[in-house]
């Protein structure tokens, strides 16, 4: 059983052992799925996607290169569930790469992306409100039409760097400005000078 960490560096969710036996099914675009009958034969779904068929990654930022491939698999199968009966299990990874923008020398700099998450699926909204806070793992509504390449998008969003910057930028990067007409402080007139003059009484 292996620890989700957060961005935060906090444990927040169990990603389960899965089986690999599961039967393998090569596509490119990620299908519509009917979860609960996509799992009956514990099924492994893989493929090789172009990024400009996810439009919000091809324009994070823009000028992404369309042509990079974003590499996904989806493994789902059936396990008992915790209020008793089955309940249907997806093992999602994607590894890609997406160009950023350096936050230190403003630069392109490449960031290597590597998401792996599970996700059990409940029957309704409802039951993933009930569940959520008595589970480790992240919920999703079981659905006859359920969009995988919008998942596999998100993900990959939320796996992005807050900061994203190179580990050795490729030019000297300033880190600080100096204006040749700040005053210096002791040039500065003194504010409280003017009461010097002031009668006293």
């Amino acid at each position: 059983v292996e620890a989700r960490i957060n961005w935060q560096g906090r444990a927040v969710g169990v990603i389960p052992e899965f089986s690999y036996t599961a039967a393998t099914m090569q596509h490119s675009r990620p299908p519509t799925l009917d979860i609960f009958h996509a799992a009956t034969d514990d099924r492994l779904l893989r493929g090789l996607d172009l990024l400009s068929n996810y439009e919000r990654l091809a324009n994070e930022p823009p000028g992404q290169d369309g042509a990079t491939l974003l590499n996904w698999s989806a493994h789902l199968e059936r396990r008992v569930a915790p209020v008793g009966g089955q309940c249907v299990w997806l093992r999602l990874t994607v590894d890609t790469t997406l160009v950023q923008v350096c936050q230190r020398c403003l630069l392109p700099v490449e960031v290597p992306i590597h998401v792996e998450r599970a996700f059990r699926f409940v029957a309704s909204e409802a039951a993933a409100g009930q569940e959520d806070d008595d589970c480790e793992e992240d919920l999703l509504v079981t659905s006859g039409t359920f969009d995988l390449a919008a998942l596999i998008e998100d993900e990959v969003l939320l796996a992005l760097p807050l900061v994203p910057r190179h580990a050795q930028c490729p030019v000297v990067v300033k880190t600080m400005v100096a204006d040749a007409a700040f005053d210096a402080p002791g040039d500065k007139p003194n504010p409280f000078a003017v009461l010097a003059g002031l009668p006293r009484k």
